[in-house]
């Protein structure tokens, strides 16, 4: 079964609106990843400051090569004036990992 990836991302009120936006804005940075299923990012609507970056994978394998390449390479690159890599929209972050025990769709899907 797949593996899930939820990176937990505290993100104060002010810096919601840019956190949407660079995420808008990566497309492609894991869809074409192989092994890669399923991604979301989910705003937090009452009580908490957290969004969670949900991602899901064929296995942990397709995650780890993910995380050595594609996302390391995207999140050390330069991207302001001078090569430096802008500040980060989060204030914190943790990442939660589960397996997939059953799962259900749709009728008909």
């Amino acid at each position: 079964m797949s593996v899930v990836k939820i990176n937990v991302l505290t993100v104060p009120a002010e810096q919601r609106e840019l956190l949407e936006k660079r995420f808008a804005s990566r497309a492609g940075a894991v869809e074409n990843s192989d092994g890669f299923e399923w991604f979301e990012l989910l705003r937090p609507t009452e009580g908490t400051d957290s969004y969670l970056v949900y991602t899901r994978w064929r296995d942990e394998e397709s995650f780890t090569a993910w995380m050595e390449g594609n996302m390391k390479s995207a999140h050390q690159g330069g991207g302001a004036e001078g090569g430096e890599r802008p500040k980060p929209a989060a204030s914190g972050s943790t990442l939660w990992s589960f397996e997939v025990v059953q799962q259900t769709a749709p009728s008909g899907a």
